[in-house]
């Protein structure tokens, strides 16, 4: 009888999925160095979006890594989209926001448009020409809460219309679609929405507001007042309620912590490099800094653990038939919440030490050593879906929460 065994791999190979990861992850690094970070400092500077980085993540079919292999794209993991996020936010932060909004968009639809002959085809085409999507989740009025909407989508004779005035849409100039959230019907309440698709040549944007911000300047976030209108088959299937706790917000928390941790070990990496000149300069010595570098790289190890684990764990339970089901259970809703509120508090205090051992070289924008960006990009990361809102909403769930 032939062997059937398994051949076993050769003595560290890697497995096939691990050599899918390792090169989309190496391709990936190669674009943060050779082109995101080069143009990082232009970008930040003039507000604007980042044009080459994206052109590069297009080139090498970077855009569709979440969408299904079946309709083209690589079925990327979350463990997988925090690595490239990681990454490319270690050399550019806006870079590495506008992805995994992308990416956040896209997994809404592969996971909630599945059953959609039309969402399958348009994420067959995106994983073809590489399309952009942005997010219109805010609303002027709403005061910050994505989960209730005023404006309402209305249907027609197999078309829908809509009118939305955003407060942010992050670079809506330069996306090919828009993911928006609206109540559901004129009559229906303000937290019964769903999502719609526009693509381009589908909406208009009339800006409302300006963009000059602190940080994340090259995400080109200002208001627009959205107007668009397309067949009823581009609203998605099923409710948003249900897309935001299963999808939009354990997307929107790992990968977005996953980002900050790369911009908080560009910057932990920029203070052990300015170390380690130090006790070149005095050989045989060790320079008194070096003591805050070891306390600063706990820190740092403590946040990537803090996303990587929970990135491991939604797939975990993403990869069983009754996964859906623990997604929306109060647990899981407080971990996404503990991960946010963590992850946004321990990047600008690890940038800030870090700011610390480098010194006046850290603080001037002209220094290898500067990590000015850095601090003012993950000074946002509290304000993205605001820290006291979430505390609020977990607020409320500790008080009914029985952990088992």
């Amino acid at each position: 009888m032939a062997n059937t065994r398994p051949v076993p791999l050769a003595t560290g190979a890697a497995r096939p999925h691990e050599r899918g990861r390792n090169a989309l992850v190496g391709t990936i690094r190669a674009i943060a160095r050779e082109v995101a970070a080069k143009h990082a400092a232009d970008v930040d500077t003039k507000a604007r979006f980042p044009h080459e980085t994206l052109t590069a993540l297009k080139h090498a079919r970077l855009l569709s890594t979440a969408v299904p292999v079946e309709l083209g794209g690589h079925g990327s993991s979350m463990a997988d989209l925090g690595m490239m996020c990681a990454e490319l936010g270690q050399a550019c932060g806006a870079s590495a926001m506008v992805l995994a909004m992308h990416h956040i968009q896209v997994a809404c639809l592969a996971r909630h448009g599945s059953g959609s002959e039309f969402f399958r085809q348009y994420l067959r085409d995106l994983a073809e020409h590489q399309y952009l999507i942005a997010s219109v989740t805010s609303e002027v009025g709403t005061g910050g809460d994505t989960r209730s909407s005023i404006c309402a989508v209305e249907r027609a004779s197999g078309r829908y219309s809509l009118v939305k005035d955003a407060t942010t849409v992050s670079y809506g100039e330069d996306a090919d679609a828009l993911l928006l959230t609206c109540r559901r019907a004129a009559d229906a309440a303000s937290g019964d929405q769903v999502m719609v698709l526009a693509r381009k040549g589908e909406y208009t944007l009339a800006k409302s507001s300006s963009w000059d911000p602190l940080g994340m300047r090259g995400t080109c976030s200002p208001g627009y007042k959205v107007s668009c209108g397309a067949a009823v088959e581009q609203i998605l299937p099923g409710s948003y309620a249900d897309s935001s706790a299963q999808t939009m917000v354990p997307y929107s928390h790992i990968l977005w912590s996953s980002l900050w941790y790369g911009i908080a070990a560009d910057a932990v990496a920029r203070a052990a490099g300015f170390v380690r000149a130090e006790a070149r300069r005095k050989p045989g010595t060790v320079p008194p800094m070096a003591t805050r570098l070891a306390e600063v790289s706990v820190l740092l190890q403590a946040m990537r653990s803090n996303w990587s684990s929970l990135a491991a764990e939604f797939d975990t339970i993403t990869a069983s038939p009754a996964g859906l089901e623990e997604l929306s259970t109060i647990g899981w809703a407080l971990k996404m919440n503990n991960l946010k509120m963590g992850c946004s508090d321990a990047a600008p205090q690890i940038v800030h030490r870090a700011l610390q051992i480098i010194g006046i070289m850290g603080y001037k924008n002209d220094s290898p050593f500067t990590v000015g960006r850095h601090y003012r990009d993950v000074l946002s990361a509290s304000l993205m879906v605001a820290n006291e809102r979430v505390a609020s909403k977990s607020a409320s769930m500790l008080l009914v929460f029985k952990d088992d």
